[in-house]
């Protein structure tokens, strides 16, 4: 017969028993809330309880390719940034950024673009600025982008490589048909153009040329 030292000993044996897997599964079970005051990371998943990913957030080295309905298909894209995803796990947007010289002490790919794509097609709105040996432009743009059609752009606000500011209005073939231009120097001008580039009328009127 057990005495009642050793009938204790299997209670508190129990017990101990008990708190202990309670204390392990409690460990196990993943936090709800957590809050740090910095942290070093390379890719962030932002994910629905499904699984869908909504928004990555990254360096270059780990930036997603382009994902459709939860598939990535690969994409050079040497940048860091964030890329936006849908509810159906396909990009819809980003903002990305680079800036850096290459070999020949060229600066390449220097700048950031915001985009925000139209469901099932491509960029409909950017906001974007680059300057680097290739590229020296800054402004907003707004395109056509309809499913399975050509992106043309309709609307750019900003300045150019040759450094005018300028608006140019685009019909839905992407041919500019009125420009209104203010050139560094400060000479303005408004420009109607027709479906083959040529200007119809522009104000003010160009001065003849001289004899």
């Amino acid at each position: 017969m057990a005495t009642g030292r050793e009938k204790f000993l299997v209670v508190y044996s129990g017990v101990l028993t008990v708190v202990f897997a309670g204390a392990v599964l409690l460990g196990a079970a993943p936090a709800k809330h957590a809050r740090f005051d910095e942290i070093d990371v390379q890719r962030i998943n932002v994910i629905e309880p499904d699984g869908t990913l909504r928004l990555a957030i990254s360096d270059r080295t780990r930036l997603p390719g382009v994902y459709v309905h939860g598939k990535e298909t690969p994409a050079d894209r040497p940048y860091a940034g964030l890329i936006f995803l849908n509810d159906e796990g396909s990009e819809n947007g980003g903002l990305i950024f680079a800036g850096h010289k290459n070999a020949k002490g060229e600066i390449a790919d220097a700048g950031g673009s915001l985009t925000f794509d139209r469901y099932g097609a491509s960029q409909e709105v950017q906001l974007m600025g680059v300057y680097d040996h290739e590229v020296r432009r800054a402004g907003l743009i707004v395109r056509d982008s309809p499913p399975g059609g050509p992106n043309q752009r309709r609307v750019f606000v900003g300045r150019g490589d040759d450094g005018i500011a300028q608006v140019a209005l685009s019909d839905d073939a992407g041919r500019q048909r009125l420009v209104m231009k203010v050139a560094p120097g400060g000479a303005a001008s408004l420009q109607f153009l027709d479906a083959e580039g040529k200007v119809v009328q522009e104000l003010p009127a160009p001065s003849p040329p001289s004899h």
